[in-house]
């Protein structure tokens, strides 16, 4: 890999970069904080290809991660030295994203359905030194009482109560991890259940779903502890033919009880598009989790990458003025590569998509649309497609303290030969 470039090229570059976008109205200085002040919720999953340490069998549930790259992360500390030298190469505040089968109950065999605070102890001491909040998720997968293809949703009362419990539980902790770090922990509801085949019935599961979610729902906890969230999905791996928690039944049930909705991007149609969604839901729920993702044919999650879609959605965001009610977050998973550099990569990306977003001249546009001047609405979106927002994005990684230039690959080869390689 070539040498850094120099602090002295930097700086020229992004002084030519600062007089263009502020000929246009915009401070790149603010850009690159606010950029950097957003905080990006990196999934823990992409570490160890979503098998946790419950060692309860393969991964199921809808979702398959493929490949078999050398050194993934067996147990809780190898995860978050993982993430620690993975965090080191993204600019910008981070929290971490937890399914609850990343638990650490000390060589005892909980049941999800038992699970308390105390297994996540580890979690919350690593959380508050190293200063990154924590969000947390029930794991509806990869469980024998999962089987069946319905948990939340299922006829057998049994299943259905187990999994109400574990999402109770799961709830519980979730508080507990806004309390330990002083601010909400998101709590993101996403169940699998559905058929294969066309179904006889599909509203009974629907209606089983939307009783268990209210029972769930209905235990109050301290609002600056929790923020409650439910995902959406159009088909999985086994679910081909119905989901029982679509976007219809989601975006209903998030209206009825004024709580998050989560969009995934790999949660829909290839052909769908998701930024278009942000402003219709956003006018009838408190917010939005955003699950950053980049499908290929299907819900395949591959690593996000600077893509049209993820650069789209991110300037809804900001044209909506939205940032304060949409929150960030990663979910993919690919084991073909190195694990840490697929964190890096997507998170990377993300954010230089929100830096993109936030130099947009957005006041300039709109004021040309409402004097119908679309000419100069267009032609201002074009303009914006040639600035020197490499420049920008080449400081912003100065300020933040890490790698300028693809220079972070180095590092990861050099752990992958001293740590992961021993794995």
């Amino acid at each position: 890999m070539k040498e850094e470039i120099g602090t002295g090229k930097i700086e020229t570059a992004y002084e030519i970069a600062r007089e263009a976008y502020a000929a246009l109205g915009v401070s790149a200085d603010k850009a690159i904080t606010d950029a950097l002040d957003l905080p990006v919720s990196i999934h823990c999953w992409q570490g160890d290809d979503v098998l946790g340490f419950e060692n309860s069998g393969p991964l199921s549930g809808g979702i398959l991660t493929t490949g078999n790259y050398p050194g993934r992360a067996r147990n809780g500390d190898e995860l978050r030295a993982d993430a620690e030298f993975a965090f080191a190469l993204i600019p910008g505040k981070k929290r971490f994203n937890l399914h609850s089968f990343y638990a650490e109950p000390e060589g005892k065999n909980v049941s999800r359905d038992k699970l308390e605070p105390e297994h996540f102890s580890k979690w919350m001491d690593w959380s508050k030194n190293k200063k990154i909040p924590l969000d947390f998720n029930p794991s509806f997968f990869s469980h024998p009482m999962a089987n069946s293809g319905y948990t939340l949703a299922s006829a057998d009362p049994g299943i259905r109560k187990f999994w109400m419990d574990h999402s109770k539980a799961c709830r519980r902790i979730a508080s507990a991890f806004g309390e330990n770090q002083g601010a909400p922990a998101m709590h993101d509801i996403w169940v699998p259940d559905g058929s294969k085949d066309y179904p006889a019935d599909r509203m009974g599961p629907r209606e089983r779903l939307k009783d268990a979610l209210d029972e769930i729902l209905s235990i109050s906890f301290p609002k600056n502890t929790i923020t409650d969230a439910v995902e959406c999905k159009l088909f999985g791996i086994g679910s081909e033919a119905y989901v029982t928690g679509s976007y219809d039944f989601y975006m209903g049930y998030a209206t009825k009880k004024q709580i998050k909705l989560c969009l995934d991007m790999g949660h829909f149609h290839p052909t769908e598009h998701i930024a278009d969604k942000i402003s219709a839901v956003l006018l009838f729920v408190p917010g939005i989790l955003f699950h950053f993702s980049r499908g290929m044919r299907w819900d395949s999650d591959h690593v996000p990458t600077f893509s049209d879609d993820l650069r789209d959605a991110c300037r809804e965001i900001k044209r909506a003025a939205a940032f304060d009610r949409v929150d960030l977050a990663l979910d993919y998973f690919d084991a073909s590569i190195n694990r840490i550099a697929a964190w890096v990569i997507g998170t990377r990306s993300l954010r230089k998509a929100l830096l993109e977003a936030l130099l947009e001249p957005t006041g300039l546009m709109v004021e040309a649309e409402k004097q119908g001047r679309n000419h100069e609405r267009l032609a201002l979106m074009e303009e914006c497609k040639t600035l020197p927002f490499a420049a920008v994005w080449d400081k912003l990684c100065l300020d933040a303290g890490v790698p300028v230039s693809a220079r972070w690959l180095d590092k990861v080869a050099g752990y992958e030969q001293q740590v992961l390689s021993s794995r």
